[in-house]
């Protein structure tokens, strides 16, 4: 029997960043992917292909210039589904590279196939070639991720009624969409259809969106989704799905509207890929979701030596966040230091337009009673979103009145994703309002936003600087 000191299963984010993590500690390392090349979901399916997706949408549609050249201007005048996948083919060939290449670097043993648990600690391996191979891990990692949610009721086709990861492989683009579901994946595609001039209609039972988001920011957010004509039928549910005899799918409301369009996409939640692992036998068991619960500090879960990490063990359930978690995991299932992760991370939502967060809400400031006060800045104030033609875009900042501690930065608009991180840096490290009004940011940049923000709030705070001591 093999055996190594950590069996890594899956090969995502969480898994290959704990597989190396290990490696760098001189632990003999294996990890299993049943997919036909390394990555996992994040490279084949979700994180890597939609953000291409989007990026190729943007390019080719000429939506970040449409501010100075109107609505109707276009880069490519007919854009195909080819046109979207060429690109994204480029771009995971690329990333699969990098990742063997990693693996091969750093000496850490790959195998292609499906894995069983037969003890806590022993599995079985279904290789691509018919092989059956037994290992023995001295910890194990789960890090195998999720797959979309489908329910029976929903009529599935591959063609008009998909999932989220169907949506990779369209023939055409479609001249409308309904899209069920309105969480992370549900807005992004449907924003990024949207921009390619798809009309595009959400659904989604809940009457509100993005819970977990300044409220501020999402109305901002959806404020512009209705500027161009994308239809929100929030607190509504689709009662039924059905194929015309035109190839076309009606969908029928609780509210009792019906929906005529070319496309659905079903993206109402996602499942953990727990089931085909066997757990039973490791002496594990999953939720209704396929989700496993674990240490929050350490990733372990309830079987001592079986650690999860990554989208499979819930919320945040984002590729960054996986990569820290498959890295701590690792650390506390070879016997090195673990590593507490920061308190604040970011949030990023790669819609059009992208929404970033780190830290509390000014709703959640409300609910722990702490004083506050708040600064904004509007992408359109700044010279470098005159320049590129910018009308929308908002930064916003939460400050504690007693400490002047910077506690939440939330912005919605153009490369939110990549600002964020400047207020990421400086709320971590329990920077105050000061740090904003002193500091020089390059002139000119959309990050100059934070100096207005910052001045937006010092403006009411006063020029006292008070006690610095904990919120």
């Amino acid at each position: 029997m093999n055996e190594y000191d950590l069996v890594v299963v899956g090969s995502g984010p969480a898994g290959r960043r704990a597989a190396i993590q290990a490696a760098k500690l001189d632990k003999k390392v294996l990890v299993i992917e049943k997919g036909s090349r390394v990555g996992g979901v994040s490279v084949h399916t979700g994180t890597i292909p939609s953000k291409t997706m989007r990026e190729t949408a943007l390019n080719l549609s000429g939506w970040r210039e449409r501010g100075f050249y109107g609505r109707s201007y276009r880069v490519k005048q007919e854009i195909s589904a080819d046109d979207l996948r060429r690109r994204l083919l480029i771009t995971l060939d690329h990333e699969v590279e990098v990742l063997e290449h990693q693996f091969a670097r750093n000496r850490v043993t790959h195998i292609r196939g499906k894995a069983t648990f037969l003890t806590s600690d022993t599995m079985e391996i279904d290789k691509d070639d018919g092989e059956v191979v037994v290992v023995r891990g001295k910890s194990i990692l789960l890090a195998v991720g999720t797959r979309p949610f489908r329910p029976d009721y929903m009529p599935f086709n591959g063609t008009t009624v998909i999932d989220s990861d169907e949506l990779l492989e369209l023939k055409k683009l479609p001249r409308s969409m309904v899209v069920i579901g309105a969480g992370v994946i549900g807005i992004e595609y449907a924003t990024i259809f949207s921009a390619l001039d798809t009309a595009v209609t959400l659904i989604d039972p809940k009457p509100t969106m993005l819970d977990f988001i300044d409220k501020e920011i999402v109305e901002d957010f959806t404020y512009q989704l209705r500027d161009r004509n994308m239809k929100l039928l929030l607190g509504q549910k689709a009662d039924k799905v059905e194929h015309t005899p035109e190839g076309k799918v009606m969908l029928t409301l609780d509210s009792g509207r019906t929906l005529t369009t070319e496309m659905v996409l079903f993206a109402a939640g996602r499942m953990g890929a727990t089931d085909t692992l066997n757990l039973a036998a490791a002496g594990l068991t999953a939720d209704s979701r396929g989700r496993l619960s674990v240490n929050p500090e350490t990733f372990e879960t309830s079987v001592p030596g079986i650690f999860a990490a990554g989208d499979v063990i819930g919320f945040p359930s984002l590729a960054s966040t996986s990569m820290e978690q498959g890295r701590i995991a690792a650390r506390v299932a070879v016997g090195a230091i673990g590593m507490e992760p920061q308190k604040y991370f970011p949030y990023g939502i790669y819609a059009v337009p992208e929404i970033s967060t780190c830290g509390l809400t000014e709703e959640e400031m409300k609910e722990r009673g702490i004083a506050y006060e708040c600064g904004i800045a509007r992408f359109r104030e700044t010279s470098r979103g005159h320049i590129m033609g910018l009308d929308t875009g908002l930064l916003k900042l939460i400050f504690s009145l007693k400490t002047r501690r910077l506690l939440g930065v939330h912005i919605v608009g153009e490369g939110a994703t990549e600002l964020v991180h400047i207020g990421q840096a400086v709320l971590n490290l329990k920077g105050t309002v000061e740090y904003f009004v002193e500091n020089t940011f390059n002139y000119p940049t959309l990050a100059e936003a934070y100096k207005i923000a910052g001045l937006d709030a010092w403006n009411r705070m006063g020029d006292i600087k008070k006690d610095k001591g904990a919120v």
